[in-house]
């Protein structure tokens, strides 16, 4: 049975700084009442490595997954420490540059600067305060209606996340996290859904989602059911076919659709799309450039009058309703 598309109705230079303190060693910290830690091995930090080897950032060249864009590090290549974190997947740059900032971070058993060189074979070793604050950060999933945009809120339109609130919870949100105000700040759209369009919307305060799903080398699919009319010579131009698109819709401009398009000067990459019913399609695709499947759509002589986003890698829109969210579940992964 095809799927429907059901869609709502469109309703001077910088002030200089004072130099930061050097960060401290989390390891000379302590509640009142309790010693300094040691800073002994036997200390448990998170680590690229389990605890009981010895702690050594894994070489990029053994990680299970390879990347569409190498990032790949030689033994003696430097990169930022902030950018190796986020190759290891312990966080994003930003986060990354937050613990360094917060002394969190050693590298081969001295406490990181920011923007410290680092190469595949230093040790690198990360504070459980760090994984305890990636435990608190919540990712939630909204069925953003149209009218609103995904970012900060432009042109008179709300961005998005005001529709995170106690009473727009979906009711069978099966997660035991209990809704705290916390959790509405540090919001970000991780992936844009264009304020015409609708359906499933990531927001999330963990720069490790946000990471995995629109990092330069992200291969996480997104799925979208667009319905559209055949306009060969523009919405408003003569030859407009409403009913029934695909009888007359070119196989050659569907192949283009598929493979050859080019956006802003760059060539897309390859896409999964084919006709879902008489008059509308469905797209999957690894990238998400500005409105990209509109302007896809105009290239080849058709007019998107309806777009709904439904999947994103393994976490589906289901049932969510309309306006309502819910929490990333522990076990969900994209």
């Amino acid at each position: 049975m095809s799927k429907t598309l059901s869609l709502p109705k469109k309703p001077i230079p910088a002030p200089t700084q004072a130099a930061r303190p050097a960060p401290r060693d989390w390891r000379d910290t302590a509640p009142a009442g309790r010693p300094a830690a040691s800073r002994s091995p036997a200390q448990k930090p998170l680590s690229s490595r389990p605890p009981s080897a010895p702690v050594r950032s894994q070489p990029a060249q053994q990680r299970p997954a390879a990347p569409r864009r190498s990032s790949l590090l030689s033994d003696s290549e430097p990169v930022r420490l902030n950018k190796r974190l986020s190759d290891l997947g312990l966080c994003s740059r930003r986060e990354g540059d937050e613990w360094i900032e917060r002394g969190w971070v050693l590298v081969n058993g001295q406490v990181a600067q920011m923007g410290q060189q680092v190469t595949a074979l230093d040790r690198i070793e990360v504070a459980p305060q760090a994984t305890a604050q990636q435990g608190a950060r919540v990712t939630i999933l909204l069925h953003k209606p149209i009218g609103y945009v995904s970012g900060l809120p432009e042109d008179g339109h709300q961005s998005a996340a005001v529709l995170v609130q106690p009473r727009t919870r979906w009711q069978e949100d099966r997660t035991p996290r209990r809704f705290e105000a916390g959790h509405t700040r540090g919001l970000a759209p991780a992936g844009r859904l264009d304020i015409d369009s609708t359906g499933l919307l990531i927001l999330t305060q963990d720069g490790r989602v946000a990471k995995a799903l629109i990092g330069e080398d992200s291969e996480i699919e997104k799925e979208y059911l667009v319905r559209v009319h055949w306009a060969p010579n523009g919405p408003k131009g003569a030859g407009v076919v409403m009913q029934d698109p695909q009888a007359v819709f070119p196989p050659e401009r569907l192949a283009l659709l598929r493979h050859g398009l080019s956006l802003d000067g760059q060539a897309l990459r390859p896409a999964q799309v084919d006709w879902q019913n008489e008059d509308q399609l469905r797209f999957v695709l690894k990238e998400g450039k500005k409105r990209q499947i509109r302007r896809m759509c105009e290239q080849v002589g058709l007019h998107v009058v309806g777009l709904k986003r439904i999947r994103i890698g393994r976490v589906v829109l289901g049932n969510l309703p309309l306006g309502q969210w819910r929490f990333l579940g522990e076990h969900e992964r994209f």
